[in-house]
């Protein structure tokens, strides 16, 4: 996926951006600053924590069940919590849940953490206070040289359309791009 957005950069002539990335995002986010980081202004690491600092040999069960919840028949069937919160809240967003389904049962590659502590660029993670599935968040800003932390109310599902989002992206963004 990371190779994708480079395409499509590539394709509409954007030689630099400023990037940021929510959940899966945030994986992504992190993989092309590491392979890419003369594309980059700045980086937003949304959604994500110390999980993607270890390696995610081994790590398919919760994927797996989130894939699960999207392709059964109904949400109401959906036994486990965070899949079933999953599902809800992708129904209410009116996603393609064939389409998550296989986003979550596509192969996961670690971010590179020798790339992670070796950035040069203006980082910033922003988590939910109360987000549990993506692990400490202080972990990960911990692991990138200058990254900010910034917290959020929310978990993972809330955290994403609270307004304090918005805002902690609206104020980063300034410091530190070109585009006014």
């Amino acid at each position: 996926m990371s190779d994708d957005v480079i395409a499509l950069m590539d394709h509409l002539g954007i030689d630099r951006a400023d990037l940021i990335g929510y959940s899966r995002g945030g994986y992504i986010s992190a993989t092309l600053m590491t392979r890419f980081p003369g594309r980059f202004n700045s980086v937003i690491l949304a959604g994500v924590g110390a999980t993607m600092l270890r390696s995610r040999d081994g790590a398919r069960e919760r994927p797996a069940t989130l894939a699960s919840a999207m392709e059964a028949d109904e949400g109401a069937a959906v036994r486990d919590p965070t899949g079933r919160a999953f599902r809800e809240f992708a129904e209410r967003s009116g996603n393609d849940l064939q389409a998550l389904a296989a986003m979550q049962r596509s192969s996961r590659l670690g971010a590179n953490l020798a790339g992670l502590s070796e950035t040069k660029l203006p980082v910033m993670v922003l988590i939910g206070d109360k987000d549990t599935l993506v692990g400490s968040g202080e972990d990960l800003a911990a692991a990138i040289p200058g990254a900010k932390l910034v917290k959020i109310p929310g978990d993972h599902l809330t955290a994403v359309v609270a307004p304090e989002l918005k805002a902690a992206i609206t104020t980063f963004l300034p410091q530190h791009s070109p585009v006014p």
